[in-house]
């Protein structure tokens, strides 16, 4: 899906007469992905020459574009700020990496705690980019009374 399809693809969602923010098809997903140690070195801010050569991890590579190509929604998500843009395009581009968009400037630090009106699912980065599992575990959640 190319980036000017994915508006097309979204499905409208209405309650109770009222419009809400549109929803992905069942079975696409928004996949934000970060970049430095996920799908290449580790490369802090600080030493912005070295993001030209950093290396590419190929697990990510190939599985990102499986998912692009299988028609998922693939940005980057990266604390690199906007002047590092451009040398971070052009060595996605190097690459062969598919995507439809990056956001720069993600908070650093980690310690992520996403919180959204939409389902948020998270996979922590351990080395390796492989097919999703399912596995249960514990999370927290806001208290709103239901108990599933």
């Amino acid at each position: 899906m190319k980036k000017e399809d994915i508006d097309k693809n979204l499905l409208p969602l209405t309650v109770n007469g009222e419009h809400l923010s549109p929803v992905l098809p069942p079975g696409i997903k928004n996949y934000l992905i970060d970049i430095d140690g996920t799908i290449c070195d580790d490369i802090p801010n600080e030493e912005p020459e070295r993001m030209a050569t950093a290396e590419v991890y190929p697990d990510a590579l190939a599985t990102l574009n499986r998912w692009f190509d299988e028609g998922h929604v693939i940005f980057f998500f990266t604390s690199r700020t906007e002047e590092h843009r451009a040398v971070t395009e052009e060595w996605l581009k190097k690459h062969g990496f598919k995507y439809h968009g990056m956001l720069m400037g993600k908070p650093r630090g980690g310690n992520y705690h996403w919180i959204d009106n939409h389902l948020v699912k998270a996979t922590r980065y351990r080395g390796k980019f492989t097919d999703l599992i399912d596995k249960e575990v514990t999370i927290q959640v806001f208290d709103d009374g239901k108990h599933e």
